[in-house]
């Protein structure tokens, strides 16, 4: 079973453009699943049927996986077998009645913008003798909360994506689109100093990387979380952590002041418009947390 699945990665990757981390999480799914036939006794791909596909997720529930990372994996595994039964590996497709439970709908973490404020004040404070490091840390931070693009989007921005005259930036993103995001003027300034500082970084390595490591290479995701894990981690007021709560959070507000619903999830890069709907669920519990603070009947 291993020849179709490695044709399905490759398929993914060079069909569909997907990410690297995309289909290193398809193989790591599918490699469990074809594992779990086996023990049931397929030979091939084309004696795997649905009940072996069902005792497959009744045994990842069984292991305590959470109800979004079971639809994930069933989602997988639907959308392996539809491309084995199109390219003739199996004679019919087995997962058509495999059902999944649906993701649970968590409101996403958000900061208030006097904690958003206080964030990038603070890693400004520390930038201000000029040491490199924190200088691009508050660049990462301002890009991050002024965009809302993902930690991956921007640790693979080149130098030559920000256009500061615009004040915009040419991010690539899931499936290889590109969208342009504007950005404001404290993300500008916080970038013309990063810009009149890189080069204290910069090794024979750097290539056209926009935020660096230490070690003058491309910055990483990991290192880029660790950024904003320790800026939130310093407000002290609260338990949102990571990069994505910044993505969260920009999304949130953007709403709040007004911005309408598709200007969002093109800015965001959402291919769904639902994906990009549960912000507003953010702002009306927002809404109903200051009536109930606020009206006398509440």
């Amino acid at each position: 079973m291993a020849q179709p699945l490695n044709a399905f990665l490759r398929y993914l990757d060079l069909e569909r453009s997907r990410s690297i981390h995309t289909v290193r999480a398809y193989e790591s799914d599918l490699r469990s699943m074809l594992t779990s036939a086996a023990e049931d006794g397929a030979v091939d791909l084309r004696s795997v049927d649905l009940a072996m596909l069902r005792r497959w997720l009744g045994r990842q529930s069984e292991s305590g996986l959470s109800r979004s990372t079971l639809a994930r994996r069933a989602a997988a595994a639907r959308s392996f077998m539809a491309w084995a039964a199109r390219e003739g590996h199996v004679d019919a497709d087995p997962s058509l009645r495999l059902a999944s439970p649906k993701r649970q709908q968590h409101l996403p973490e958000v900061l208030h913008q006097d904690q958003a404020e206080r964030l990038v004040q603070d890693a400004a404070v520390a930038a201000g003798e000029g040491e490199p490091l924190a200088v691009r840390d508050v660049a990462v931070l301002e890009l991050l909360y002024a965009t809302g693009i993902r930690v991956g989007e921007l640790v693979g921005l080149d130098a030559d994506d920000v256009d500061l005259e615009r004040r915009t930036v040419r991010v690539l993103g899931k499936g290889n689109k590109e969208r342009t995001v504007p950005f404001g003027v404290p993300a500008a300034d916080a970038l013309v100093r990063w810009f009149g500082v890189r080069n204290a970084l910069v090794t024979a390595g750097s290539g056209p990387a926009l935020f660096l490591g230490k070690r003058g290479g491309r910055l990483g995701q990991r290192q880029a979380r660790e950024v904003v894990d320790r800026a939130l981690a310093a407000l002290g007021d609260t338990s949102a952590r990571g990069p994505h709560a910044l993505r969260h959070t920009a999304a949130t507000h953007l709403l709040d002041g007004g911005a309408d619903l598709r200007s969002v999830q093109e800015l965001l890069g959402h291919a769904s418009l639902a994906t990009t709907q549960l912000y507003t669920h953010v702002s009306v519990e927002r809404l109903r947390a200051s009536y109930t603070a606020s009206h006398p009947r509440a």
